[in-house]
């Protein structure tokens, strides 16, 4: 994992999915009930970072993945919903990055 990387990843795409996985997930919800665990694991990894920049989210991201069907966006996901999971993608992406 890149620190420096992954740290700017945090400051600069958690804030938004910090608005994002709660909205998402309710009004998409009853369509998607995954989205109340993504918002959930969303939200301890959040807390996670802010008690510690070194936090292990791997096996956050892990469930992520399953969960998301690795962040593929059905064909009734409004943009919100598309750009959580890019978002999302993103930050796993470079949470691994070598």
């Amino acid at each position: 994992m890149t620190e420096s990387t992954f740290n700017n990843v945090v400051e600069k795409y958690f804030p938004t999915l910090e608005q994002y996985t709660p909205i998402v997930a309710r009004v998409h919800g009853e369509n998607h009930p995954e989205l109340a665990e993504v918002r959930d694991i969303f939200a301890d990894m959040n807390n996670k970072v802010k008690v510690s920049q070194n936090a292990d989210l791997t096996s956050d991201f892990e469930s992520l993945r399953t969960i998301t069907s690795n962040y593929e966006v059905p064909a009734d996901g409004c943009e919100a919903y598309t750009e959580t999971y890019e978002l999302l993608e993103e930050a796993d992406r470079t949470y691994h990055a070598s």
